[in-house]
């Protein structure tokens, strides 16, 4: 990636790539081939990123988190989308919608996690409720003071088991323009909480070691307290943290394009048939180029949103053109290095085949390739009536 770099970026460039050349690198195959990252492991990785000055990046300084920018924060997702996410996701970003923790939440929920002494989950998906937020089928009811909480969530993502999770429910329906609408409310639920069990989920092909968790909520009793944000507000919170989510997962796609890009270009410079280098051959050379142009085209899309966002005028519409073309052009690098190194590119022996299955789920996660055709749709058609 060719862009203009200030002093301190160019620093925390440098700490980024020291630090996973050391700490997250030599452990990707061993992860990969067990399906797990062993909690000592973890454990030191989080540590080091602490003594790094890297835990906590994502959030102020004022309450205790690194303070970095927009423009800093993409660089260092886009390093980190070089490894597995079951490796980089140890080095805790605790997701920003905890901002909005009040009173004694601040010092329950968000300063815990981040010092590393808590985890969170980020728990919005249900069996029948992935894209169709608004099929939800998790409610909470107000029973006196309290809420009573019911319901099941599943793919919730994280590295480790958590402490608690933010749990989003309906708690009402409200009228709109466009008819009856359920209001969503965000709630903090510690694990270990009576009728809340939570347990490891089916395991994923892509980051393995990244592990899934299923939650199921029987008549759990909340308390005021437990609500984060304001009753009714949750998906005005979710928004926020689900749009700046979606141009990381853009920037982490083109960092690992540029690892399969520097595989794929390595491979054909070297491997010979009918005694030249392969891409020197248009069929090899052209997807080279073709990957190339992507890249760049992708990497410029990632600062666009950047700074827009710097500026307060990113929209909705903005994040779903980056993480839909960024995913989408990931899997097409992913595929073509596949290509160029041929049957050597599907072997165990070769990180490539790594890399093409963990590239798959970036069309998925944070909202579908679909989903985000829809919100770029809609953005075109509402504003003509339709």
């Amino acid at each position: 990636m060719e862009m203009h770099l200030d002093h301190e970026q160019k620093m925390l460039l440098d700490t980024v790539k020291r630090f996973m050349e050391e700490e997250l690198y030599p452990h990707e195959e061993e992860v990969d081939r067990t399906g797990r990252v062993p909690l000592e492991l973890g454990r030191q990785i989080e540590k080091r990123a602490i003594d790094a000055g890297l835990y906590s990046a994502n959030l102020p300084e004022d309450v205790g988190g690194g303070g970095l920018g927009y423009r800093s924060l993409a660089l260092m997702e886009r390093e980190y989308g070089k490894t597995s996410h079951a490796l980089h996701s140890w080095i805790g970003r605790p997701t920003e919608i905890l901002l909005a923790c009040e009173g004694d939440q601040i010092e329950e929920y968000l300063l815990p996690c981040v010092r590393a002494e808590k985890r969170e989950l980020f728990a919005l998906t249900e069996p029948e409720a992935g894209s169709d937020i608004m099929s939800m089928k998790t409610t909470a009811r107000r029973d006196g003071d309290d809420w009573i909480l019911n319901g099941s969530k599943h793919f919730i993502s994280g590295p480790v088991m958590p402490d608690f999770a933010i749990v989003f429910a309906a708690t009402g329906v409200d009228e709109t323009p466009r008819g009856e609408r359920k209001r969503i409310t965000a709630f903090l639920v510690d694990v270990g909480t009576d009728g809340f069990d939570i347990s490891e989920g089916t395991h994923c092909v892509s980051y393995r070691g990244y592990h899934t968790f299923e939650m199921s909520f029987s008549d759990v009793r909340l308390g005021a307290r437990h609500i984060l944000g304001e009753e009714g507000r949750g998906l005005e919170l979710s928004g926020k943290w689900l749009g700046m989510g979606r141009v990381w997962v853009g920037a982490t796609c083109c960092g690992k394009a540029e690892r399969l890009f520097g595989m794929a270009a390595e491979w054909a410079a070297n491997r010979k048939q009918f005694g030249k280098p392969i891409g020197q051959f248009q069929a090899t050379g052209f997807k080279l180029a073709d990957m190339a142009i992507e890249m760049k085209a992708a990497d410029l899309m990632v600062m666009n949103a950047v700074e827009n966002a710097e500026k307060g005028t990113m929209s909705d519409a903005d994040a779903a053109m980056v993480k839909v073309y960024c995913s989408e052009m990931l899997n097409r690098v992913a595929d073509n290095t596949v290509q160029i190194y041929g049957g050597m590119g599907l072997m165990e022996e070769l990180p490539v085949q790594r890399l093409w299955r963990d590239s798959r789920l970036e069309r998925i996660w944070d909202g579908t390739s679909e989903i985000q055709r829809h919100i770029i749709t809609r953005s075109i058609l509402r504003p003509l009536g339709a």
